[in-house]
């Protein structure tokens, strides 16, 4: 009797927790969509020539959609981390949404820009100079680190926004243990939902991202808090 009761609590909080993440995950992709369905429109273009058109409007809703939108699904990992879920009176994920708006936009622009920049040289130097292309891999590896931490910066500290910039940056270069987790663990789920199991992007990506990598960044924040 116990271990069927065991087993049954087992099971429940299972579901509870794959119920949490592919339900945030999943409005993630929502308020996503048109980034998504614009991305699925450039792998299969067939004219080179209209990539243009394809590619302005994703960069232009990077800051608007996805920066915004991301910071919401990490507030949300933030609860789940903390154990802070409240089912009484639970935070929804549009009100996280628009709680960090301005804000996250503001990265947004910064992180695009900074992206545009590297995928530029990567483009440039690629044909030119090939001994730079681990260089702008490592860089590449930093400014995606640089952007998870950002988004565990932004929805644990209450700074301005220069200062969360700046504490972001301070963490990726500051902590390898950090930096390890965030790299590795985004690198296995992207791996295995792009090329082994693509169902996953819709269901756990997001939320698998954003829950490991804020975890990492919490277990040094208590560390250093004591």
């Amino acid at each position: 009797m116990n271990k069927s009761i065991g087993f049954m609590g087992g099971f429940y909080a299972i579901s509870e927790w794959v119920m949490r993440f592919s339900i945030t995950n999943l409005l993630w992709v929502l308020f996503n969509l048109p980034i998504g369905l614009l991305l699925l429109s450039l792998l299969y273009l067939e004219d080179s020539a209209g990539v243009i058109y394809l590619v302005v409007p994703i960069v232009v809703l990077l800051p608007v959609l996805f920066f915004p939108a991301t910071t919401a699904l990490f507030a949300k990992a933030r609860e789940w981390v903390r154990e802070e879920v409240d089912t009484r009176h639970p935070r929804f994920f549009f009100s996280y949404y628009k709680e960090n708006y301005k804000t996250s936009f503001l990265a947004g622009l910064v992180f695009v820009a900074l992206w545009i920049v590297l995928i530029a040289d990567i483009y440039y130097f690629s044909s030119r100079h090939e001994g730079l292309m681990s260089l702008f891999m490592i860089m590449g590896i930093l400014l995606f680190v640089c952007t998870m931490n950002f988004f565990s910066v932004v929805v644990h500290y209450n700074m301005t926004f220069l200062a969360r910039l700046k504490h972001a940056f301070v963490l990726t270069i500051g902590s390898p243990l950090v930096f390890l987790a965030v790299a590795l663990c985004s690198g296995v789920i992207l791996y295995i939902s792009l090329y082994i199991f693509p169902l996953l992007i819709p269901l756990f990506t997001g939320s698998l991202l954003a829950f490991l990598s804020f975890s990492a960044f919490y277990r040094l924040h208590r560390k250093i808090a004591g």
